[in-house]
């Protein structure tokens, strides 16, 4: 017996409505269907010849008026019997061909709308949930549905099935006994195998805890690889890991001990139940009212019978722990938008890009204001910088406009419509940005510039690598744009990434853009070049510069200054230094380090 691949989630409760939430998947192939189906019923009747057949063979080879030199009549049967059995293994294959296209296909189906719908979900979503755990949660629900529809469909039901079709044989060939036996032997065992499925469900579930675990630190601590170098501390994230094997290996170890217990129970059932009908047919036999052939018979259906039965057990247990799996994604599908578009939402239109904010208060914990009645306005084709002490909610501010969040109070227009009354998708191919911290796709160079512009030419891919100043970063590659970038970018410097999400936003030419400590990570040289470049997107766009470092954005029109959430000042860089407050003691404070 196998332990469970399946992480069963409740002690009590099998969710088989899990069943009908899967029939709208499964009803794109009904001709398959109905075709596997076909094959399964014949399949069984073939399955329940055999014992026939083989009995009446022996009979004939026991039987010397039977046996002539030829050896007819009981080569006929023999061939018979081989016949029966491979139209039983062959029709059981066609089955599962026909039945494995339906399968897949719902689980292509289910996976892509999990997918789709994990990204519809907002951000404080993703920010609490562990990205390796989601991953295997995913990935253990589909592989359910597969499970699920190839044992449930073409197992447990025919097994069922053929077990009624032997208790019935049974009694009316051999009498009461017999069918007793075998009724009483298989309700035990499907009886002690649930019962005992369910004390050990919650070994199961440690091992898949600790499973979960274990995997989530090591992508965690691999996706953070240069954090982990930066602090010497390889020997204390292998103790973390190691410790989490621990775990798990504990866990893995009281889990094989209670299979034991399991499959202990169900091989005594079954050998109890097969001698009791062995040593009943020999009795029979030897007091004259059985043929060999009868004894062979029954031995070959009690064979028949315990086979299927004996797997059955490791089915039920994969089966509820796939019933609770496949459960998980429809709780993901079932989880709630935080921003959703409302039902009559069209297509944002912006043609000139004036942005406004007007009295935004937001959270993202009630005790935890982050901004407060925030109104400013940035006017069409103008440079706004925001700028603060860190934690003062500047980047906040642009998430809300991306409509990752949306305000507890208050309203943010662009052209002078809500863009909460409007689609998200129409808004953010809108805007483009370049964050401050770039974070690149396990790909080509080339794939993630293009990621801008996913249909761009050539023409405007190499437009873009020049005004971020990459060419000659790329000129320099053995592989140019064709070089692997590694994970999450690794193989690139910061100011590398940085030049690569500012080319990204240059190839996608949205009406808006915002630099959120675009040139943090650049030397002053390249800092020059691209403040170049975003000067000239600035001329034909409307931009919001979150900046850190303020001798870049001196230029601005308008420069806000958010402390604590709420804006402290507002003005360009001359009517703030003569103002002699927040702005003019960063102002002084950052050149006083520039001039040490």
């Amino acid at each position: 017996m196998r332990s469970s691949r399946f992480d069963i989630k409740d002690d009590q409760h099998i969710s088989w409505s899990v069943f009908y939430k899967l029939l709208p998947y499964l009803g794109e192939f009904k001709q398959r269907v109905a075709l596997a189906l076909l094959c399964l019923v014949l399949a069984k009747v073939a399955s329940v010849a055999l014992p026939f057949v083989l009995k009446y063979s022996v009979d004939s080879l026991n039987d010397p008026a039977t046996i002539t030199p030829l050896l007819l009549a009981p080569i006929a049967l023999v061939i018979a019997y081989g016949g029966f059995r491979f139209l039983n293994v062959i029709l059981g294959e066609v089955r599962d061909t026909l039945f494995g296209r339906v399968t897949e296909r719902a689980m292509r189906r289910l996976g892509l709308e999990v997918f789709e719908h994990l990204h519809r979900l907002d951000l404080r979503f993703h920010l609490s949930r562990q990205t390796g755990g989601l991953s295997r949660d995913i990935d253990r629900g589909t592989n359910g549905i597969s499970f699920l529809m190839r044992f449930m469909v073409f197992n447990i039901g025919p097994t069922l099935l053929e077990i009624a079709f032997v208790v019935g044989i049974l009694f009316t060939n051999y009498g009461v006994t017999f069918a007793l036996i075998i009724l009483v032997s298989v309700v035990l065992y499907v009886f002690f195998s649930m019962k005992a499925t369910d004390w050990r469900t919650r070994y199961v579930r440690e091992v898949n805890q600790a499973d979960n675990q274990t995997n989530t630190r090591a992508v965690d601590s691999l996706l953070n690889y240069e954090t982990v170098k930066y602090f010497n501390n390889e020997a204390y994230e292998a103790n973390l890991y190691d410790t989490n094997l621990a775990r798990w290996e504990t866990a893995r170890r009281s889990n094989r001990l209670s299979l034991f217990a399991l499959n202990g129970g169900q091989a005594l059932i079954i050998a109890s139940a097969m001698t009791a009908m062995l040593i009943l047919a020999a009795l029979e036999v030897q007091a004259g009212t059985m043929t060999i052939g009868d004894f062979v018979l029954i031995n070959a259906f009690t064979m028949q019978i315990f086979m299927p039965l004996n797997f059955l057990g490791f089915v039920y247990r994969e089966i509820r722990g796939a019933l609770a799996n496949i459960e998980n994604l429809f709780t993901l599908l079932k989880t709630k938008v935080g921003v959703e578009d409302t039902s009559d939402a069209k297509p944002i239109s912006i043609t000139q890009g004036h942005i406004r904010f007007e009295q935004v208060n937001f959270h993202y914990e009630e005790n935890r204001h982050i901004l407060k009645d925030i109104s400013f306005e940035v006017p069409a084709g103008s440079k706004v910088a925001i700028v603060g002490p860190s934690g003062s909610g500047k980047s906040t501010l642009a998430k809300l406009l991306f409509r990752f969040f949306d305000p507890i109070s208050g309203s943010i227009s662009i052209d002078g419509q809500d863009i909460k009354h409007y689609q998200q998708l129409s808004l953010r191919s809108s805007i483009g940005i370049v964050p401050q911290d770039t974070v690149l796709f396990n790909d080509t160079l080339r794939a993630n510039i293009q990621y801008g512009d996913t249909d761009a030419d050539e023409n405007a891919l190499q437009k873009a690598i020049k005004m971020s100043q990459l060419s000659e970063f790329v000129a320099k590659l053995p592989e140019g744009l064709d070089t692997q970038v590694g994970e999450r970018g690794l193989k690139l410097s910061g100011g590398e990434k940085q030049r690569v999400a500012i080319a990204r936003t240059i190839l996608k030419n949205p009406p808006i853009v915002i630099f959120d400590e675009a040139t943090s990570s650049l030397d002053s040289h390249s800092e020059q070049g691209i403040l170049s470049a975003l000067d000239a997107l600035a001329q034909q766009h409307t931009a919001i510069v979150i900046a850190h470092r303020l001798s870049t954005i001196q230029d601005a029109d308008i420069i806000i200054v958010l402390e604590d959430g709420i804006i402290t000042e507002q003005g360009n860089h001359a009517d703030l230094m003569s103002q002699n407050g927040i702005y003019a003691g960063l102002w002084q404070a950052q050149q006083k380090r520039v001039m040490d």
